[in-house]
């Protein structure tokens, strides 16, 4: 007869091998060969329990042909630790309180203004009598669908009666002008990069253990306004880098450069151009200066400038976002804009496999804020505001 501590080496040799039914087989083998007393020596031995042994020595018993030993269970159905929510029936309910004490109807849940990680969770479902650990905590967020998330930015507001109408005005507009073969661009300004060995989100391929290091706090002394002008018809894009004030006569300047750099040669025969644009910022519809600057560029190109703006809070439908911006942003990720040329290089090595290109340069021009148009300045100006919603859609003509 073998004694305990040869009983317990066996055991630790087998015990990673083993699961619940083998363990329990096994032991019920082990007490077998001892004859009577075997259930406690085995029990020392191996930390398995009498009544598991008792239960593997009933199974010896039955001895199962060859065709049902794969397919045994592991446990006997309904046996094994019962689940924390059928043993504590509140458990679920004061869990979803803590989680969503507004809606549940408990503001003053203690939860309420604090981080609700399952630490923080499974200390006040404690507090509250509940015997839970964070990790089951975790395992009933789970079962409950309930997955860690960031906000999403869903909610625009209230939206304009005519949102609609006005999408499908512009479309319309942007489809003429396409057909006829007239240049019809969308054009915004990029938010505004820091300038210097500054953070940059997003992340590119480096040895391991060597990112590139960067300043801890972000406090640039300069920053550059990137505007964009991108070419509905050509899947192209230009965008000046702005080093002063984004202003209308900014915004206009871009413009300027994009058809002397890029749309005179695409559109050599153009007459009309079509610009979509937001409401707001510098190239908003009801800036004043904004509609001077278009003057002035349409005097100097001889182009009738035709110009519709997006209801107010929908810029992001506004093609340069996801069709130009987006690209610019991928392309620099993890890139640190260490200087000027870093930003326009990199913008203007932007490309995608639908066939973008883009050009980009350096404005270093100067544009104060604070410019007033007076009511003689702005009445000379050439606008004439079509019949649905002039607010947004006018065109302005050149001086003749």
């Amino acid at each position: 007869m073998a004694s305990e501590g040869e009983i317990k080496q066996r055991f630790s040799q087998l015990e990673a091998w083993l699961d619940e039914r083998t363990r329990r087989l096994w032991a019920a083998a082990e007490r077998a060969a001892h004859g009577r007393g075997g259930i406690s020596l085995v029990a020392r031995a191996s930390g398995v329990s009498r009544r598991a042994i008792a239960v593997g020595l009933a199974e010896l018993q039955k001895k199962p042909d060859r065709s049902q030993r794969t397919r045994l269970p592991i446990r006997q159905k309904g046996g094994g630790r019962k689940k924390a929510s059928l043993k504590d029936p509140d458990l679920l309910l004061d869990l979803e309180k803590l989680l969503e004490p507004v809606t549940r109807g408990d503001p003053q849940s203690p939860l309420r203004w604090t981080c609700k990680s399952v630490r923080n969770l499974a200390d006040e479902l404690r507090a509250q009598g509940h015997q839970v650990s964070p990790m089951l905590v975790a395992e009933l967020l789970h079962e409950q669908k309930y997955s860690l998330q960031a906000n999403r930015k869903t909610k625009e507001g209230s939206s304009h009666p005519d949102r609609h109408a006005q999408f499908a005005y512009i479309n319309a507009q942007a489809t003429k002008f396409l057909k006829s073969g007239q240049p019809a661009i969308s054009v915004d300004t990029k938010k505004k990069e820091q300038v210097g060995d500054y953070k940059n989100g997003g992340r590119e391929w480096r040895p391991k253990g060597q990112p590139e290091p960067v300043q801890v706090h972000d406090f640039a002394k300069q920053k550059d306004a990137p505007y964009g002008v991108y070419d509905l018809g050509q899947n192209a894009g230009w965008v000046s880098v702005g080093t002063d004030q984004d202003t209308s006569a900014c915004a206009v300047e871009s413009i300027r450069r994009w058809w002397n750099m890029m749309g005179r040669e695409t559109y050599p025969g153009a007459s009309h151009l079509l610009i979509t644009a937001d409401s707001g910022g510098s190239n908003g519809s009801r800036v004043r200066l904004w509609k001077l600057e278009l003057q002035k560029l349409a005097d100097e190109t001889g182009l009738e400038i035709s110009v519709c703006h997006f209801p107010p809070g929908t810029s992001k439908w506004n093609k340069i976002e996801h069709r130009l911006f987006s690209c610019i942003t991928k392309n620099w990720r993890g890139k640190p804009l260490v200087s000027h040329e870093v930003i326009v290089n990199l913008i203007a090595a932007t490309t995608t496999r639908t066939g973008l290109r883009v050009q980009s340069q350096l404005d270093t021009g100067t544009y104060p804020k604070g410019i007033k148009v007076g009511k003689q300045e702005f009445a000379a100006i050439q606008l004439r505001t079509d019949t649905f919603h002039g607010e947004w859609n006018y065109t302005i003509t050149p001086l003749s």
